[in-house]
């Protein structure tokens, strides 16, 4: 089985996977960073959303040979205290219900802000497009989004 090696929060590790293995499966069941969620499989959900080279990815789409050798952050990787502005905008705006897709939601907020720092309504609902929140949160998402622009 082929070995990879793997900078994920900074860390380096290396990691036996099949080529086509898909980086989620990695994440969760080899290195047991488990903030990073299954969805859907199919990238259409946003709960698997993890960042490569500083975008937003769905890690479910992204297999383990695509990644070796670039700088990945998962959502434990984020703020080491949980205190990144958009982690305290969610808190800030009481953003989760379920929880279940906010590490998406959120490291799809932070890859639009660092591209976009005052992002309009329409530039949000874009970014935002394909995170899917089963509890309807989106209106507190976007404010989230709002607040953690102005820290």
């Amino acid at each position: 089985m082929p070995t990879f090696n793997l900078k994920i929060n900074d860390k380096i590790y290396t990691v036996e996977a099949d080529m086509d293995t898909p980086l989620l499966w990695v994440l969760r069941d080899q290195l047991n960073l488990l903030g990073t969620k299954y969805g859907c499989g199919l990238g259409q959900c946003g709960a698997c959303t993890i960042h490569v080279e500083g975008v937003a990815t769905r890690s479910c789409l992204l297999q383990v040979s695509q990644a070796s050798g670039m700088n990945i952050t998962t959502i434990e990787g984020l703020s080491e205290k949980g205190d990144h502005p958009v982690q305290k905008a969610w808190i800030e705006h009481d953003v989760p219900q379920c929880g279940y897709c906010q590490a998406g939601q959120i490291m799809s907020a932070v890859s639009l802000l660092k591209n976009n720092p005052n992002p309009s309504d329409k530039d949000i609902d874009a970014a935002m497009n394909g995170n899917i929140c089963r509890c309807g949160t989106y209106i507190r998402i976007k404010q989230a989004i709002k607040t953690a622009s102005k820290l």
